[in-house]
């Protein structure tokens, strides 16, 4: 491989992210078993995600209001004003969660310094990341910070001329096979799964994936060997 350009997902890659929406998702369930059981609110809630994406994006501000309207419909639109403010309290402590690293990534991160360019390639809130990214204190590794609207073949082909390399220079690192695997793979460049105990069920596909390119690891450090 001739490699320029080593990237990185963000969330569940570099640092927990997916927990503390399980827990948020568990408390809201809580929050309305009332109206419904917990799986139909999950259910329900999935789905408006899923409608909004188009609408708000990836990130916590867009799931804010996805439990919201979410909340709306099971409650028929009865939904006093106590439990909204509720639902607006839990994505406020979504926003203050600690940093907290993978293992493994410092490490990494240390390693590949100074060898190649180091990258962020995540999608989501701007502001979000961008803090995220600041409290972690990996932010000196990077060359450049990328938060992206979507991970399509036609958002990492833009980020690939912006860094001006050929495909077949870019190496991606992320857990999902969905967003950082397959649509790098499409464009000629190189991916690598870390999978993260937890996945959010639109990031997740149903079949392998067989490619020259690919590699899966199950933890961050055995990249290293990858690029020996």
């Amino acid at each position: 491989m001739s490699l320029k350009v080593i990237a990185f997902d963000a969330d569940d890659t570099l640092w927990i992210n997916e927990t503390y929406f399980d827990e948020t998702e568990k408390k809201f369930c809580g929050l309305m078993e009332d109206y419904l059981s917990h799986q139909g609110i999950s259910k329900e809630l999935f789905k408006v995600e899923i409608d909004n994406l188009r609408l708000y994006g990836y990130g916590i501000k867009g799931y804010i209001l996805s439990m919201i309207e979410a909340a709306m419909t099971i409650s028929n639109h009865t939904l006093p004003i106590e439990i909204i403010e509720k639902i607006i309290q839990y994505g406020k402590e979504l926003l203050e969660k600690p940093i907290v690293l993978l293992d493994g990534v410092e490490e990494t991160l240390e390693t590949l310094h100074g060898k190649y360019k180091l990258v962020v390639a995540t999608k989501g809130d701007l502001l979000d990341q961008r803090r995220k990214l600041h409290n972690s204190g990996l932010g000196h590794y990077f060359h450049h910070i990328e938060v992206m609207s979507d991970k399509q073949e036609v958002d990492y082909s833009d980020l690939i001329k912006r860094l001006e390399i050929e495909p077949s220079e870019f190496f991606m690192i992320g857990n999902s096979l969905k967003s950082d695997v397959l649509p790098v793979l499409a464009i000629g460049g190189h991916a690598v799964h870390i999978p993260f105990h937890t996945t959010w069920a639109h990031e997740k596909i149903d079949h392998t994936i067989e490619h020259e390119n690919f590699s899966a690891f199950e933890k961050i450090t055995d990249v290293l060997k990858r690029l020996e």
